[in-house]
C-alpha cells in the first residue's frame, strides 16, 4: 500500500527540513526525500558552514601578523591545511548526525533516492512510490560551469571543499559574493590568488562604497585583480592551467582555477512538468507570497525561487508555510523586503535595504546620505590598515533609514541588530538618540553627522 502524508518536502537543505519538521511539530504526518547521502543541503555541506571555518582561519592568520605590532614576537612557522579541512569535516559530520535527532521528535520519516513528482500529489523515489496533499518542493541550487573548452579543468565552490591540499597557485573566476569570500580566505591561508573578472569590478549589485572599499583592501592584501577578461578556455601545461581570453591574451598557470559565477536552480529532472508546475525563465519556479506554485498543491521554497538566495530567507520561508498550512496563521509569509546579509569577505560587509543608487531611482531628491570612512582602533598598531566604512541612506522629512551598508572587521556581528531596528522603521533621529557604545567602530552608526 502507498504511504500517504500530509506533506513531502523535496530537499533536506534549510528549506526543506525547516518546513517538514514545523510542520511535523504541529501534528502533520510528514516525510523528507534528498537526493545526497546526507541532510544539511549545500549550506551545511558544501557553503555556509564550511566557507565560515575556512574564513576563520583565514582571520586568525591575519591576527598572527597583526599581533607583532602589539608587541607580540610571533614567528608563524606554517599551515597545516590538511588538519583545519579534518576538524571541519568532523564539524559538519556532528551537524548531519544531529539531523537524526531533528527529524525524530517530531517524526518526520525520510527518503534517500532522487524524487520525482508525478503529479500533484505523488512522488516517486526510484522504486517506491509516495502520496501526499501537499508538496513542497525545496531542491536548491548548484554552481555554474561555463561552457568553454577546457572547463572541467576548473573546480567549482563544490570542488573547492573537496580539496585535500591548499593550492598555491588560485584563480578564482566570478565576481558575486562567492567568488570574493574564496578568493579572500585562500589569500589570507597564504596562497597567491587572482580573481578573474569579466568586467571592471566585483559585487556590482552592492553599495558602491562597499566594492569600491573592498577592492583596495583586498588589493592591499596580494589579491591580484584581473578585470575585463573574457575567458576563451582553459589549457593544461606541464607545470599548472593557463586561462585563455577572447583578445587573444593568457593568464596564468595556476594550480587551480575555481568556477565562481553563479548558481542554477536544481528543477530539471523532478517531473515539474507531468505534475503542471510553471517553472519560468532559468529553471525558476514562480511562486506569490504564499510559496504557492500554479499548482495548488505544490509549493517551492527557498533558491529554487530565484528570490533572495540566503539559508537563513528559506528556513524562514518554510517555518512560515508550515505556521499558515498546519497552525492557523493564516496570513503567515516571508517579507522579502530588507534582509541583512553578509559577506564574509576580508574585512567583511553587513548591509540591508536599498543601494545609494537604488534609493535615488525610487525617492530622488528626497534622499540623504550620511557616511563614514576610518580606520578602526584595532589596526592603528598593526602594519597593515583595514579600513571601515560605513554609509547610511536616509528619505523624506523624518530621514527614515532605507539603506545600511557597512564593511569592516566586526560589521558581520553588528549588522543583526541594527537590522532590527531599521525593520521596524528606525529614523536618522532614532539612531542620534542611542547612546553610543565607546570606544568601538559600531557607535559611529549613532554618532554620524
Amino acid at each position: 500500500m502507498t504511504e500517504h502524508y500530509d506533506l513531502i518536502a523535496i530537499g533536506a537543505g534549510s528549506g526543506g527540513l525547516s518546513v517538514a519538521n514545523r510542520a511535523a511539530s504541529y501534528g502533520a504526518k510528514c516525510a523528507i526525500v534528498e537526493s545526497d547521502d546526507v541532510m544539511g543541503g549545500t549550506c551545511v555541506n558544501r557553503g555556509c558552514v564550511p566557507k565560515k571555518v575556512m574564513w576563520y582561519g583565514a582571520s586568525l592568520a591575519h591576527a598572527l601578523h597583526d599581533a607583532q605590532g602589539y608587541g607580540f614576537d610571533v614567528e608563524r612557522k606554517g599551515f597545516d591545511w590538511s588538519k583545519l579541512v579534518e576538524k571541519r569535516e568532523k564539524y559538519i559530520q556532528g551537524i548531519n548526525d544531529w539531523y537524526e535527532s531533528y527529524l525524530s521528535d517530531p517524526k518526520v520519516d525520510t527518503y534517500q533516492g532522487h524524487a520525482k513528482l508525478q503529479d500533484g500529489h505523488t512522488v516517486v523515489i526510484n522504486d517506491t512510490v509516495i502520496t501526499a496533499d501537499r508538496i513542497v518542493v525545496a531542491t536548491g541550487g548548484y554552481p555554474m560551469v561555463p561552457d568553454v573548452p577546457g572547463a572541467e579543468l576548473g573546480i567549482t565552490s563544490d570542488g573547492f571543499f573537496e580539496l585535500a591540499e591548499q593550492p598555491g597557485r588560485v584563480a578564482v573566476v566570478g565576481a558575486g559574493y562567492i567568488a570574493v569570500e574564496l578568493a579572500g580566505m585562500m589569500r589570507g591561508l597564504g596562497s597567491d590568488v587572482s580573481m578573474v573578472l569579466r568586467k571592471g569590478h566585483f559585487l556590482r549589485s552592492f553599495d558602491e562604497l562597499m566594492h569600491t572599499t573592498l577592492t583596495s583592501a583586498m588589493t592591499d592584501d596580494g589579491v591580484n585583480l584581473i578585470t575585463n577578461f573574457s575567458i576563451k578556455g582553459l589549457r593544461k601545461t606541464a607545470t599548472g592551467i593557463v586561462i585563455e581570453g577572447e583578445n587573444g591574451d593568457a593568464v596564468g598557470e595556476f594550480d587551480s582555477v575555481i568556477w565562481a559565477i553563479g548558481r542554477a536552480p536544481a528543477t530539471s529532472d523532478i517531473g515539474l512538468e507531468a505534475a503542471g508546475v510553471t517553472v519560468g525563465k532559468g529553471g525558476y519556479i514562480p511562486v506569490d507570497k504564499f510559496q504557492q506554485t500554479n499548482v495548488e498543491s505544490v509549493f517551492a521554497i527557498g533558491d529554487i525561487t530565484g528570490e533572495a538566495q540566503l539559508t537563513p530567507v528559506a528556513i524562514a520561508a518554510g517555518r512560515r508555510l508550515a505556521d499558515r498550512l498546519y497552525n492557523n496563521q493564516v496570513d503567515r509569509h516571508v517579507d522579502y523586503r530588507l534582509i541583512p546579509t553578509v559577506v564574509f569577505s576580508h574585512p567583511p560587509i553587513g548591509t540591508v535595504g536599498l543601494t545609494e543608487e537604488e534609493a535615488r531611482a525610487e525617492y530622488g531628491d528626497a534622499v540623504k546620505i550620511y557616511k563614514t570612512e576610518f580606520t578602526p582602533m584595532y589596526n592603528v598598531f598593526t602594519e597593515h590598515k583595514v579600513p571601515t566604512a560605513m554609509k547610511l541612506i536616509v528619505t523624506g522629512s523624518e530621514e527614515k533609514i532605507v539603506g545600511c551598508h557597512l564593511i569592516g572587521a566586526g560589521v558581520d556581528e553588528m549588522m543583526q541588530g541594527f537590522a532590527v531596528a531599521i525593520r521596524m522603521g528606525a529614523t536618522k533621529k532614532d539612531f542620534d538618540d542611542t547612546i553610543a557604545i565607546h570606544p568601538s567602530s559600531a557607535e559611529e552608526l549613532v554618532t554620524m553627522r
